[in-house]
C-alpha cells in the first residue's frame, strides 16, 4: 500500500461492529452503562470525600481508582456513541493521539494502583499493628501519585511513537476508538519491533503486578487460615474478596491486548474486549465495593438520611 499525506487528512473510525445487525440496541445498551458507570464513580467519590470514616488509605486509593474509572470511559465512550447517532466517522490526528495518550496512561495507571492497593491489604491484615505507621496518610498520596505520573509517562513514549510511524492509503481504523494495535495496522513501516516493546511493556504493567498481586493474598489467605476468629476470617476475606474480583477483570481484558500480537485476533476480537474494559470495569468497580461493604452502604445511607432531613 502506499503512503498517504500524513498531516492533512483525519482518519475514519468504522465504529463498533459495523457489520452487526440491530447495531443502535447495543449502542443504547451501552450509554445506559456508561451513565450508570458515571453514576456509581462519582457517587463513590463523593462519599469517600464527605464521610469521615472513609478517610482510610483503602478507600483514599479506591477513590483514585473511581477517578480513573470516569476518565477511561469518557474518553472513548460518549464520542462512540455520538459519532454513532450522528453518523460521524472521522477523528483528527491530534484528537486520536490524545485518545490514545489518555487509554494508556489510565490503563498503565490502573495496574499500578490495583498492586499498591493489595499492598495496603497485605500491611492491613498481616501486619495490623504497624499498618497506620506504613500505610500513613503521606505515604498514601505518594502511592496515588506515582500511579498518576508512571502512567502518563509511560503513555507519552507509546503515543508519541505510534503517531510517528507513516499511515497508508487506507484510514480506516476497525475500532470505535484509537487502540493501539487497531492504529499499527494502518502503518506502511514493519512495527514488528515495536510489538516486542508492548509486550516488554505488558510484563512491566500486567505480569509483573499480577505477581505481586498474587504474591500478597497468597501471604493474606496464609495469614487468615491461622486466625482463631471466624468473625475475624471472614471480614478479612470480605475485604479482599472485592478487590480480587475488580483485579481479575482489569488484568484479563490487559492481558489479551498488550500481551498477544495484533496478528492472531480480529477487530471483532478487540472491540469486544475492548469494550469489556472500557464499560464492563468502570461499571461494576462501584457496584463491587458498595454491595460489599458495610462500611460503603453505612456511609450511603448516612448521605441518604440527612439529604431527607434536610
Amino acid at each position: 500500500m502506499r503512503r498517504g499525506n500524513d498531516t492533512s487528512t483525519d482518519l475514519i473510525l468504522l465504529g463498533l461492529f459495523p457489520d452487526m445487525r440491530c447495531i443502535s440496541f447495543l449502542i443504547s445498551i451501552i450509554f445506559l452503562s456508561y451513565i450508570i458507570a458515571l453514576t456509581g464513580n462519582t457517587i463513590l467519590i463523593l462519599l469517600i470525600w464527605v464521610e469521615s470514616r472513609l478517610h482510610t488509605p483503602m478507600y483514599l486509593l479506591l477513590s483514585h481508582l473511581s477517578a480513573m474509572d470516569l476518565i477511561l470511559i469518557s474518553n472513548t465512550i460518549p464520542k462512540m456513541v455520538t459519532d454513532f447517532w450522528m453518523q460521524r466517522k472521522t477523528i483528527s490526528r491530534i484528537g486520536c493521539g490524545l485518545q490514545m495518550l489518555l487509554y494508556v496512561a489510565i490503563a498503565s495507571s490502573e495496574c499500578m494502583l490495583l498492586t499498591l492497593m493489595s499492598y495496603d491489604r497485605y500491611v492491613a491484615i498481616c501486619n495490623p499493628l504497624r499498618y497506620s505507621v506504613i500505610m500513613n496518610p503521606r505515604a498514601c498520596l505518594h502511592m496515588a501519585t506515582l500511579s498518576w505520573v508512571v502512567g502518563f509517562l509511560n503513555s507519552l513514549a507509546h503515543t508519541g511513537y505510534v503517531m510517528h510511524f507513516p499511515l497508508c492509503d487506507s484510514r480506516e481504523i476497525h475500532h470505535f476508538f484509537c487502540e493501539v494495535p487497531a492504529i499499527l495496522k494502518l502503518s506502511c513501516e514493519d512495527t514488528s519491533t515495536y510489538e516486542m516493546i508492548m509486550f516488554v511493556t505488558g510484563i512491566v504493567f500486567l505480569l509483573i503486578p499480577l505477581g505481586l498481586i498474587l504474591t500478597s493474598y497468597s501471604l493474606i489467605f496464609l495469614h487468615v487460615l491461622h486466625m482463631r476468629s471466624p468473625e475475624g476470617q471472614s471480614k478479612a476475606l470480605a475485604t479482599c474478596s472485592s478487590h480480587l474480583t475488580v483485579v481479575s477483570l482489569y488484568l484479563s481484558s490487559g492481558v489479551f491486548l498488550l500481551m498477544i500480537p495484533p496478528k492472531l485476533y480480529s477487530a471483532q476480537d478487540s472491540q469486544a474486549v475492548s469494550l469489556c474494559y472500557n464499560i464492563l470495569t468502570p461499571m461494576l468497580n462501584p457496584i463491587i465495593y458498595s454491595l460489599r461493604n458495610k462500611e460503603v452502604l453505612g456511609a450511603l445511607r448516612k448521605v441518604l438520611r440527612m439529604g431527607v432531613s434536610s
